[in-house]
């Protein structure tokens, strides 16, 4: 038993370095006021990724709507069938890959220029400057943290990193916005959550 706690924590060791090891730079705050220009022109932050960066995506997603920003995900595959229709003038788009090389994120980023919306492009990725970094108008590094995987191929990591910087961007943002427990009481009734919130909104 004692060999796996051995294990357990050099593992939260690693992913805690991880997280310690994202560059904290004026791109955070470049970020922030793109994305708070879906409250100025009353559009949506559309995030994007695929396969574990998907995940990330959807969860970054889901997080900015209950918090007052509103958000869709879009995977970037269903995009090249149609689906990119979602994307409207003056959205905000959030591409989150580790590599920058994924095929089908960077076809999205690209169909998205296209349409000459006056979008504006943020990036979460390992690598800035891969070709997806060089299309973004922002890029947020994650770092490139080692897998903790042991073949140093599944997502561990380095979806940590991008899931932390997703945190970081939600959490400014409804400090800029100064979302309260009330604004939050009306978006989320159910669950606990949302008993929660009313009750702080009632005191």
């Amino acid at each position: 038993m004692q060999k796996y706690i051995k294990v357990v924590s050099r593992i939260i060791e690693a992913e805690a370095v991880a997280i310690s090891n994202i560059p904290i730079t004026d791109d955070f705050g470049k970020a922030l006021n793109l994305i708070h220009k879906v409250h100025r022109k009353k559009s949506k932050l559309v995030v994007s990724g695929a396969g574990k960066s998907g995940h990330v995506a959807l969860s970054i997603a889901a997080s900015f709507s209950a918090t007052g920003t509103p958000s869709v995900f879009l995977h970037p595959y269903d995009a090249q069938h149609g689906d990119s229709g979602i994307v409207q003038p003056n959205d905000v788009l959030l591409l989150v890959s580790n590599s920058g090389k994924t095929k089908e994120t960077i076809q999205l980023c690209k169909l998205v220029k296209k349409l000459n919306y006056q979008i504006g492009i943020i990036v979460i990725t390992g690598n800035p400057d891969s070709e997806l970094g060089k299309l973004a108008d922002v890029v947020i590094s994650t770092g490139s943290p080692e897998e903790v995987c042991p073949l140093k191929l599944a997502p561990t990591s380095s979806t940590t990193a991008m899931k932390v910087i997703g945190d970081v961007l939600l959490v400014l943002m409804m400090k800029k916005i100064k979302f309260t427990s009330s604004d939050y009481a009306k978006r989320h009734y159910g669950g606990q959550l949302g008993l929660e919130s009313r009750k702080r909104r009632s005191r």
